[in-house]
């Protein structure tokens, strides 16, 4: 997999992978790359969902995941969690030459342990490095 606007190869990126996931509606790709593509990851009620922001460090990637479409962007936490905004700061990145639906996922991560499967309502989880690439 790599990314096209920086030629980062995500298989290079040490630290972790999140999947961070909205509603077209609530937050586009637009709003994201608006204000040079940094904005909070915020309004984030689920505990579950408050404890993975929480674990997040400055450079892991997160796909950027719009429900019910195809995930091709990224971003990079640029700010770890703060208590003030509850949040997260993230800079968009760019996109995946390929995007990837949930059936796609599902189908090529069969038998795989992934949040999303488990816990398809929470908008941050977990994507653990022991994936298969």
């Amino acid at each position: 997999m790599e990314i096209s606007d920086e030629n980062l190869k995500l298989e290079e990126k040490k630290g972790d992978y999140w999947l961070l996931k909205t509603e077209p509606a609530e937050w586009s790709w637009d709003d994201q790359t608006a204000n040079g593509g940094v904005s909070n990851w915020d309004v984030v009620k689920n505990k579950q969902a408050q404890k993975y922001m929480k674990s997040m460090k400055l450079g892991d990637l997160c796909f950027f995941y719009h429900s019910g479409a195809k995930s091709r962007r990224v971003v990079e936490v640029v700010r770890e969690w703060y208590d003030e905004g509850e949040a997260v700061d993230v800079k968009a990145v760019g996109e995946m030459r390929a995007a990837v639906g949930l059936a796609e996922m599902k189908k090529e991560l069969k038998g795989v342990e992934f949040a999303l499967f488990r816990q398809p309502r929470l908008s941050v989880l977990p994507v653990f490095d022991n994936m298969p690439h």
